[in-house]
């Protein structure tokens, strides 16, 4: 199983960017936690600030990536682009955010995006990966 790992902008100041609502890990410990908790699964971990190259590697998995687990950062609300690019892809994209974004401003509380995804994980930290990779490796697509 081939699950691409893509995160969106700022995601490479984790650790540090705003500690209080993005927690202290890393993207760095979070793309190793993920390799020794699901050593049955191949991952391509992929960080852009740019929305070009986010639809780039998504049009990449078409052929790469049995999964994304996709966090767009801001351009969660914004961006019909990424919308249209997670719909046009075969592989199944779960929607991840480490906060929880209906908690916060109105305006993150609309994603333009999780209606192209199977599911959306929102406020659980690194562990929404962590679930949304497992979701995916079980193939339970539809399940519960």
């Amino acid at each position: 199983m081939n699950i691409l790992i893509l995160n969106g902008p700022n995601l490479n100041l984790l650790g540090t960017r705003e500690p209080d609502t993005y927690g202290t890990t890393t993207l760095a410990d979070l793309e190793r936690d993920l390799e020794s908790s699901f050593s049955d699964v191949t991952f391509t971990f992929a960080q852009h600030n740019g929305e070009g190259a986010l639809i780039d590697q998504l049009h990449a998995a078409r052929k790469q990536a049995d999964g994304v687990v996709f966090n767009p950062g801001g351009y969660t609300h914004t961006s019909v682009a990424l919308r249209d690019a997670v719909a046009a892809i075969d592989p199944p994209v779960v929607e991840v955010h480490l906060s929880n974004v209906h908690a916060r401003e109105a305006f993150r509380r609309t994603s333009r995006i999780a209606p192209a995804c199977i599911g959306q994980i929102s406020g659980l930290g690194p562990t929404g990966y962590h679930l949304a990779v497992r979701y995916l490796a079980r193939g339970e697509e539809g399940g519960d």
